[in-house]
């Protein structure tokens, strides 16, 4: 009788990168391990979700940290604020091209080259900013911090979709779908209280020194997950011909509306929450900070009940129902604004929506990654590219919605509701539940 554990099943020839092999003596009794990181222990593995977490959470902290500051900005460089503005726009355009680069080289040469790379030249150009002596130079200095903070996230997915396939693969992602998620909310909150200690200067301090020490636990604990025999497997495809492979699956093109959807809609709120409660509704900084602190709750909610949902019943139907909750949610803070529901009725309905967000973005990072084993980091580059520089280019509608007057929840719900149905419709008409196969094992 043949050894059944060397036949290969067929989850196991949809997921190539797979290493499938047994652990233990005898190869009848030992568990088979589908995917390399099933033989990892449960520490290590903790480890990898802290490490890699920290890194994912780079990118947004680099974007968001020194928004509270913008008002010293403009008035140390003694200019407007729209040009204060534009240092925010150069670093998510630079963000987004980083991860457009750095992305497909992983899946090159391997991770930790571009990851260390990249991730040391971000903490030379935050070192940069905290001296730049004029607005230019530090300009010139956060799209190299984009940059830098890139490889962060991009790589990270990657390397837990190098590790693991499957169900393990929702977990693991969901895990760093829930700092993605949250960071964004709470990096100008930290920000805030860094300006309380110390000058704008030393929020770029303090990211250089959070970019060095996550180059030295890469260096130090991050092994390469993409050895040179598996990339040798993968052929010798050029950047062009695995974007090409990648955007050719309509259900991965169908995800990545989703989630630049589902982010545009959560930085609409982040861009216009400052103007909304502290003008519109009074609230001080104390409170202001309370609300992103519930929110936040809202977000942790929706990413851990995502991650065992999809396990059992797949993501594209978790996202079903989120994207759904999502537009629900953002027209109920519209009606309730317009019927006079006042700040609790808009409050509800915006955790709501933001626990929505949390249901939504584990699962489009799991749907993207399961199906492109082969080309991890050009599929993670595009999701998080599309994520920040859709976001970027929406969110000023709410501006816009707005005529330059005092921003309301309602002028806030309607690019929320405008991205919420976009994101609907890309998962009936593109993605198409019914037809995406279930997570192998």
């Amino acid at each position: 009788m043949r050894d059944t554990a060397s036949i290969p099943t067929t989850n196991q020839r949809r997921t190539p990168t797979s290493a499938v092999r047994t652990i233990g003596n005898n190869p009848a009794t030992a568990p088979i391990v589908l995917h390399p990181g099933d033989a990892i222990s449960t520490a290590r593995r903790v480890a990898y979700v802290l490490i890699l977490g920290a890194l994912t959470a780079l990118g947004p902290f680099t974007i968001d940290l020194y928004l509270p500051a913008f008002p010293v900005l403009q008035e140390d460089f003694q200019t407007t604020a729209a040009a204060i503005q534009l240092t925010l726009t150069g670093t998510m355009i630079g963000f987004a091209l980083g991860q457009l680069v750095v992305g497909p080289i992983s899946d090159k040469v391997g991770r930790r080259i571009p990851l260390l790379a990249v991730t040391a030249l971000h903490v030379v150009a935050s070192a940069a900013a905290a001296l730049a002596p004029t607005l230019g130079l530090l300009s010139v200095a956060r799209v190299f911090m984009g940059i830098g903070a890139a490889a962060g996230g991009v790589v990270a997915m990657a390397i837990i979709r190098d590790l693991f396939g499957g169900k393990r693969l929702v977990v693991m992602l969901s895990r760093l779908a829930l700092v993605s998620g949250v960071a964004p909310v709470i990096a100008p909150l930290i920000g805030s209280g860094l300006l309380a200690v110390m000058p704008w200067r030393g929020l770029f301090v303090v990211l250089a020194v959070y970019g060095a020490v996550m180059l030295v636990a890469t260096a130090l604990l991050i092994p390469e997950t993409l050895p040179a025999a598996r990339r040798a497997e993968r052929g010798s495809s050029t950047v062009l011909q695995r974007y090409r492979m990648v955007l050719s699956d309509r259900v991965f093109v169908g995800v990545l509306i989703i989630g630049g959807m589902t982010f545009s809609g959560l930085f609409s709120y982040l861009s216009a929450s400052s103007f909304l409660f502290q003008e519109s509704y009074g609230f001080n900084p104390q409170e202001y900070g309370l609300l992103f602190a519930v929110n936040s709750v809202g977000v942790v909610i929706g990413v851990q009940t995502a991650s065992r949902l999809a396990a059992r019943f797949g993501p594209q139907w978790v996202m079903a129902f989120s994207t759904a909750m999502l537009v629900l949610a953002s027209a109920a803070i519209i009606v309730l604004d317009q019927a006079g529901a006042g700040l609790w009725g808009v409050m509800t309905a915006l955790f709501v929506f933001m626990m929505a967000c949390g249901f939504t973005l584990p699962c489009v990072q799991v749907l993207a990654l399961d199906r492109h084993g082969r080309a991890a980091g050009t599929a993670a580059s595009l999701v998080g590219a599309v994520n920040f520089g859709v976001a970027g280019m929406v969110t000023p509608i709410v501006g816009w919605v707005s005529h330059g007057s005092t921003i309301t929840a309602s002028s806030m719900a309607a690019v929320m509701v405008g991205c919420a149905l976009i994101g609907a419709a890309a998962l009936w008409l593109v993605v198409r539940p019914r037809t995406v196969e279930r997570l192998s094992a």
